[in-house]
């Protein structure tokens, strides 16, 4: 019924580019998994650090007498 139109420079530049984005997020995402399930394995393998909290002093007031 209706020919396809040619593809203008323009829309072809941006089908290249945003297939660049796409694949280069997708890179980051496997990135992201791999570094998070790598952390969460050695959180889950090491002991919780436990550090004291520092012992707080009260204020001393002055009074006027």
């Amino acid at each position: 019924m209706y020919d396809a139109k040619p593809e203008t420079a323009m829309e072809k530049t941006t089908r290249v580019v945003r297939q660049m984005v796409d694949e280069e997020a997708a890179q980051r995402d496997a990135k992201n998994s791999r570094l998070r399930t790598a952390r969460l394995e050695r959180e889950a393998s090491s002991p919780p650090e436990t550090t004291a909290k520092p012992v707080r002093k009260t204020r001393r007031t002055e009074t006027d007498s």
